[in-house]
């Protein structure tokens, strides 16, 4: 990761030629479109901690959604515990790491403490020995163990990244023989961790800085990937000339073939020209190019083009670059038809018989309506004296002579006061009145009229007498006998016409109190059926 530093840089021409004459390394011309789009794992370092991890979706979004394959963070170098893996932000990105599977973990991992303390290259030294001697083996051991138990063995391990400057403890300079050493130690102690699957990423400067670095390559069984971190700085004032330099992007990337390896740009950003959208333009086509394993670019400032706002033009450009692109929808080109005229042939319209739909009736269904019974009320028959319609003769009404009751001669008695007249409890009914006889008057036979075609009969009725006026009976003052009543006498029958006779007699009821006054009454009438009147049957 570069830092403020002045580094020390060869400008001599005949070191350049040498060093392109040594590795056969020839410029490869750039290609000036822009990339268009790319399956390379790409990410950005975005922090340290859970805010990196928690940072990667909006990259994504702002990016068009680009997938972010890549996590990308660092262990503190300040001591040995951090180095050993013994903080709590692993946990963050190795949980980042398991939700996806075609996803990579990059940790940037020491290998002294103390790294950025600016000791001096005498002291480094001597750290460098005891490494190599494997003082600090159980350090890694340790942070191999603990990178496996959170489930991401495959982890990419950038192991003392830019050794080949002047920045850090971890540096190669002081001694590069041991300092090769010590990274086999390094490696073998992580290797020997049971179910880890690590890769070790061999990462310098870009450039030669304070030592060449192919010097401190420590061979191809403990390295598994060749990076480079490149910045927009010197040595390289164009993107050409970063090309071209000794120890340059070309030279990296024929040292990796050379070797059969794969190769990274860990870390690559602006930072000595400000705002550069060229650079950026022309670092993603070389990306583009080369087809690096993984790519993360610093996206903090000076570096980053989109948590940097002071870099727009570069931003844009990055976002262009890496948005997918959709292919445009290429119209199909439309080929007219010739439209032959079809002639038209007028179809016979044919009169459809109108069909009259029966109505059917409906029947209606008549409600029965269920009489109420009516219950008869019990009429109590009056006698009625049946009025017939026949002349009725004269009878002449005899005259009844009312009987005198003989009222006794009250006793006088002074000195006996008077006595009410008894008075039986039991009601008495009314004494009756005995009824004189009646004598019945003899029967007039009317004239013998000619029988018409219709003899109206004519019955002779005798009139109905009115009962007898009950005397008056005045109470005397006295007790007095009381008169037995008068028990009527029986009536003879109503006499009997002869055998074979001409007349013919009915009996009138006129009820039993009735019939006791006036006796039984009869209504005959005399019918002339002789041979001459044509009315004989027989």
């Amino acid at each position: 990761m570069p830092r403020t530093r002045r580094r020390l840089a060869s400008t001599c021409i005949g070191t350049v030629t040498a060093g392109l004459l040594a590795t056969g390394a020839a410029l490869t011309a750039p290609d000036e479109d822009l990339p268009q789009g790319s399956d390379i794992a790409m990410g950005a370092y975005l922090d340290f901690g859970p805010q990196g991890v928690a940072r990667i979706p909006t990259l994504s979004r702002w990016l068009g959604g680009k997938e972010i394959r890549v996590g990308h963070t660092y262990l503190p170098g300040d001591q040995w515990a951090g180095i050993e893996g013994n903080v709590s932000f692993l946990a963050d990105w190795a949980a980042w790491r398991k939700d996806g599977d075609d996803r990579m973990f990059v940790l940037n991992v020491p290998m002294q403490a103390r790294n950025e303390g600016r000791i001096p290259d005498r002291q480094v030294a001597r750290l460098i020995r005891e490494g190599a001697e494997g003082q600090n083996d159980a350090h890694f051991t340790k942070l191999a163990e603990r990178l496996v138990s959170l489930g991401v063995p495959d982890t990419v391990i950038v192991l003392g990244w830019e050794m080949n400057g002047t920045t850090y403890t971890h540096r190669c300079g002081p001694d590069p023989e041991n300092w090769k050493a010590y990274w086999k130690r390094v490696v073998n102690a992580m290797r020997a961790v049971p179910g880890q699957e690590f890769k070790f990423d061999f990462a310098p400067n870009r450039g030669t800085d304070a030592i060449g670095w192919t010097k401190c390559y420590p061979g191809d069984d403990v390295v598994d990937i060749i990076g480079m971190d490149s910045y927009d700085q010197a040595p390289g004032r164009t993107f050409d000339e970063q090309i071209s330099q000794p120890y340059g992007l070309q030279q990296h990337v024929d040292f990796a073939k050379a070797h059969g390896k794969r190769i990274s740009y860990p870390e690559w950003g602006l930072f000595r020209n400000g705002d550069n959208p060229e650079y950026v333009r022309r670092m993603l086509k070389w990306i583009e190019q080369h087809k690096p394993i993984y790519h993360t670019i610093t996206d903090y400032c000076p570096h980053g083009v989109w948590q940097c706002k002071q870099n727009p033009d570069s931003s844009r450009v990055f976002r262009e670059a890496l948005t997918p692109q959709v292919p445009p929808v290429v119209p199909t080109p439309v080929v007219p038809t010739p439209v032959i005229p079809t002639p038209v042939v007028p179809t016979p319209v044919v009169p459809t018989p109108v069909v009259p739909t029966p109505a059917v009736p409906t029947p209606q269904v008549p409600t029965p309506s269920v009489p109420t019974p009516e219950i008869p009320k019990p009429e109590i028959p009056k006698p009625q004296v049946p009025t017939p319609a026949i002349p009725t003769p004269q009878v002449p009404t005899p005259s009844v002579p009312a009987p005198e009751v003989p009222t006794p001669a009250p006793v006088p008695s002074p000195e006996t006061p008077s006595v009410p007249p008894l008075v039986d409890p039991t009601p008495t009914p009314a004494p009756t009145t005995p009824t004189p006889e009646v004598p019945v008057p003899p029967v007039v036979e009317p004239p013998v009229v000619e029988p018409s075609p219709t003899p109206t009969p004519e019955v002779s009725v005798p009139p109905v007498l009115p009962p007898a006026p009950s005397p008056e009976v005045s109470a005397p003052a006295s007790p007095a006998p009381v008169p037995s009543p008068l028990v009527p006498k029986p009536q003879p029958p109503a006499p009997k016409p002869p055998t074979n006779s001409k007349q013919w007699c009915v009996p009138l009821n006129f009820g039993e109190w009735l019939s006791k006054l006036v006796g039984n009454q009869a209504v005959c009438v005399k019918l002339d059926w002789g041979k001459e009147s044509g009315l004989w049957p027989f």
